[in-house]
Order: structure tokens, then C-alpha cells, then sequence
């Protein structure tokens, strides 16, 4: 028996390399975060995210374990395109069909005046937070299912002559642990001159939908650097590209335990139309260099760690591609194309499909949204 089991030491200490076809196929199912961890273990491991047959293998296994919001087969789930027509006509749509050919206007409150929307964030729960991005102090909460329509009071940024007083709004989501919906802003008071502009104050404040008032912080937090494609709702938190001393961050911005976080960017120097934010399998997704005719989408694995940004797909050029507008469900991501047309593209399979809808030539959007009866008041309680 002793002998047998030096045998087996010898054994073990002699094979001390586990080839590629035993180990891909157990680590490709590990999160980011846990992967990160485990390169220490082996030099090879460190650089698992450069090897095309693990980076396949992990591709396919985040697919078929990650679940979206809503499901496909929903009947309660629609894709709704919001686009600039003309003369400060903004028009939404519900895009049906399998192939989203189809598209069914939505009838806006007649008591919204504002005039030129935007969608902050994406629908939640069958809510949807617009604003007017000439003005982010004219906001409203809609839920289409009811026709309710809830006006957001002004927060308590004053406005005096001396001084420009700049509100942003930042995000918007939902607090599943008070049951509560919630927006965060920022404001500040700026005096311009020729050589520089001055701050005399700033502040962000949180607004809740259940006490419909807004509670000011002082946190130091990045402000969004741009607006356009440059935030995300995922899991309780509201994301936003920020810049301190021209060094770009990924804000993270907890909603239930009002607290943030931040990870460095892993490109230098990003400027406004250079990344977009998406939510893809469940992650905080970064479409970069969308201003060319080819791109790449990296996926965040852990908050606060810069390494954690991994390259997921290399998209090669595309011809006549201008921007992405939202991602869909299954891994297809919608873009406008330069003709003002939309199109989605199937990142497993590569394929483009033109769904012959125009989505506006200057502006457009595109969300998920799940119709939800409940009305505002059942919050307030």
C-alpha cells in the first residue's frame, strides 16, 4: 500500500501540466472577477483572454448563462425606437416582428412640454424618465401602460444673475430595496469669462420617486464628460463615462446604498463620440472606436479594476455604420447607419440585417421595455 502511494505522487508531481482541452472548458465558465484571481496560479493563465479558442469558448458560455432583464418570449416586451422627425417632432415607435419590420406609433401625453427629448437611461419596470436636454430641469416620469405621467419638482440649485447655474442629470433607475424610483444630478455655478470659468459651487442631489423631493450630497464624483451614448442602468447602479484631469473613469453609482465607485478606463484620453455604454449578457459593455468603419466591444468583469475590461468581439470594417443606438437581447446590437436607416448586427453569427426603418438622420434611441400596470401611488406608500 506505501508503495502504491509513492507511485502516485510520482505520478501527480511528474504531470504537473493540465492540457489546454481539460482546462479551457472549466475555466471558460468562470466569471471575469474569479479568472482575474486565478492567473497567478499559471503564467499561461495570465494571458487567457489572448487565446482565441478560450475566448470562444468563454463568448458562448456567457451567452447561454447570461439572462437578460426580459424574456424573448414575452409578450409584455417590446423594442421602442424614440427619433428626431423634424421641427422638434420627436416621434416613438414599437418595433414588432421577428425581425423588427414593423413599427406602431406611441402617443405621447399631451401634457408633456418638452422640447427636445431624451430617454435617460432605459425604461424601468415600464417607466421611462424623459427630459429635455436643452433643459434638464424640466424632467417626467411616464409609464405608457397607465398614461401616467409624473413631473419631476425643480431641486434646490438656485439661479442668480452673477452666475450660470448648469444642472446635468446623470441616471436613472430603480431601488429594489426601498421600492423606490430614483434620478441623480449634478449642479454647479459657474461664472464664464474669456479666460477661464470659475466654480463657486457644486453639489449632486438624488431624487425619490416615494418622498417625490430631492436630498443634496457632496460627493466627489466625476461628471459626465458628454452626453450622448454615455450611460447605463444595470442592477440597482447608473453608470456614466466621467473625466478627472483628462483621465477617463467608468462611474458606478449605487442607488440602493447611495454610494459610488470608479474604474479607470482601458483607453487614454477618450473623447465624446469615441465609446459608447451598452449593457450586454449582463454586463457593463464599452463599443469603442465606433467612429471608424471597425470596432471593438469589451465587457467590464469587476467594478473598480481597470484590468477587469476584457475584449469580447473585433468587430471587422463595416461599411456605411455611423452609431450604435441600444443593444437588444441576444447579443444583437442596433446601430444607425449614415443613410438614417437602422440595422442590427448578430455578434455570434456576424451577420447585418437591415430592417428597413428609418431611425432619423440627426438622432435616435433604442430601448427594452416590459409593459408594467402598476401607477405610481402604489409607490407612495
Amino acid at each position: 500500500m506505501a508503495s502504491t502511494s509513492r507511485n502516485e505522487k510520482k505520478v501527480s508531481g511528474a504531470n504537473n501540466y493540465i492540457p489546454e482541452s481539460i482546462v479551457f472548458p472549466i475555466l471558460s465558465k468562470l466569471p471575469v472577477k474569479s479568472l482575474k484571481r486565478f492567473s497567478c496560479v499559471s503564467k499561461s493563465w495570465t494571458h487567457l483572454f489572448e487565446n482565441p479558442v478560450f475566448i470562444n469558448m468563454f463568448r458562448k458560455n456567457l451567452v447561454s448563462k447570461s439572462h437578460s432583464l426580459y424574456n424573448d418570449d414575452d409578450d409584455d416586451v417590446y423594442f421602442v425606437l424614440h427619433q428626431y422627425v423634424h421641427s422638434f417632432r420627436w416621434d416613438f415607435y414599437v418595433l414588432c416582428g421577428d425581425k423588427f419590420e414593423y413599427k406602431l406609433k406611441m402617443d405621447l401625453p399631451s401634457s408633456f412640454h418638452i422640447r427636445v427629448i431624451r430617454i435617460l437611461g432605459s425604461a424601468m419596470n415600464g417607466v421611462f424618465c424623459i427630459y429635455d436636454c436643452d433643459n434638464h430641469t424640466m424632467a417626467a416620469l411616464w409609464n405608457p401602460a397607465t398614461e401616467e405621467v409624473k413631473v419631476i419638482p425643480p431641486g434646490s440649485a438656485e439661479f442668480q444673475g452673477h452666475f450660470t447655474t448648469e444642472i446635468v442629470l446623470h441616471g436613472f433607475g430603480y431601488d429594489h430595496v426601498t421600492d423606490d424610483y430614483k434620478l441623480i444630478q449634478h449642479v454647479s455655478y459657474i461664472t464664464f469669462t474669456e479666460s477661464s470659468d470659475d466654480i463657486h459651487g457644486l453639489f449632486w442631489e438624488i431624487y425619490s420617486l416615494k418622498s417625490n423631493s430631492w436630498k443634496k450630497f457632496n460627493f466627489d464624483i466625476p461628471v459626465r464628460d458628454w452626453i450622448t451614448g454615455s450611460d447605463v442602468y444595470l442592477n440597482g447602479e447608473c453608470h456614466w463615462w466621467g473625466k478627472v484631469n483628462n483621465e477617463s473613469y467608468l462611474v458606478s453609482f449605487n442607488l440602493c446604498k447611495e454610494a459610488f465607485l470608479i474604474t479607470p478606463s482601458p483607453i487614454e484620453n477618450v473623447q465624446d463620440g469615441d465609446v459608447d455604454l451598452v449593457v450586454l449578457y449582463g454586463h457593463v459593455a464599452m463599443i469603442s472606436n465606433r467612429n471608424k468603419t471597425s470596432f471593438q466591444i469589451s465587457i467590464l468583469g469587476e467594478f473598480g479594476v481597470k484590468e477587469s475590461w476584457i475584449k469580447l468581439f473585433d468587430v471587422e470594417p463595416l461599411s456605411g455604420i455611423e452609431q450604435p443606438i441600444g443593444t437588444v437581447m441576444k447579443g444583437k446590437i442596433f446601430f444607425r447607419k449614415k443613410d438614417g436607416e437602422l440595422a442590427y448586427i448578430d455578434l455570434i453569427t456576424g451577420l447585418i440585417q437591415e430592417i428597413g426603418i428609418e431611425g432619423g438622420k440627426s438622432w435616435c434611441q433604442m430601448v427594452i421595455y416590459k409593459k408594467n400596470l402598476r401607477r405610481f401611488g402604489a409607490i407612495n406608500m
